[in-house]
């Protein structure tokens, strides 16, 4: 049954067909065998749910009680943006040498896909560092860089050297510590 486009755009209007709950809003209820269910109250166990919510409740997912990083401080968040990009840049060292490697360097060994999923992961640094406040010309700038990490990572083997060795992230992370250092505080 196919929702009126008035439903749509005015959820909480009165609505033109009845209410659910008696056998003509929805028809017969079959069960898994096949046998028809007879029309009535509910199982004991959920007469306590009929109702529960008020007509106009929904949720709300830009609410800080619904969002676990909704409450985090500007330094906290900074910290979780330098935590990434050291997870994805510099987290494991090479035996034997002081070549640090991260994540991206092991997914980016899977072709293409590997590439394109850092390459999101990244975008999503970018998008955070938007979120805090970064003018157009640092994000451009965070932009380029993942836009050269994403697009040279693609050749197989040296785009994986260069994703060692370029680390967007932490440059990113860099650049946006060096700015929100600049500003003031409130």
């Amino acid at each position: 049954m196919a929702m009126p486009e008035d439903d749509i755009f005015t959820p909480n209007a009165a609505r033109s067909r009845p209410p659910f709950g008696g056998a003509q809003a929805r028809g017969k209820v079959i069960d898994q065998d096949g046998r028809e269910l007879a029309d009535g109250p509910l199982h004991p166990q959920f007469q306590g749910f009929q109702g529960a919510f008020p007509e106009g409740f929904r949720f709300d997912f830009r609410n800080s009680t619904a969002n676990p990083f909704g409450d985090l401080t500007r330094e906290q968040r900074l910290q979780r943006l330098e935590t990434i990009a050291k997870l994805l840049d510099v987290a494991f060292i090479v035996p034997g040498t002081n070549v640090r490697y991260g994540i991206d360097g092991l997914i980016g060994l899977i072709p293409v896909v590997g590439d394109i999923i850092t390459t999101a992961i990244s975008l999503w640094l970018v998008r955070e560092a938007r979120l805090l406040g970064a003018p157009w010309h640092i994000t451009a700038r965070m932009l380029a860089n993942v836009a050269v990490d994403g697009v040279i990572g693609m050749v197989p083997v040296a785009g994986d050297a260069f994703d060692v060795m370029f680390r967007a992230n932490i440059r990113n992370v860099r650049m946006l510590r060096r700015w929100l250092d600049k500003q003031p505080r409130f």
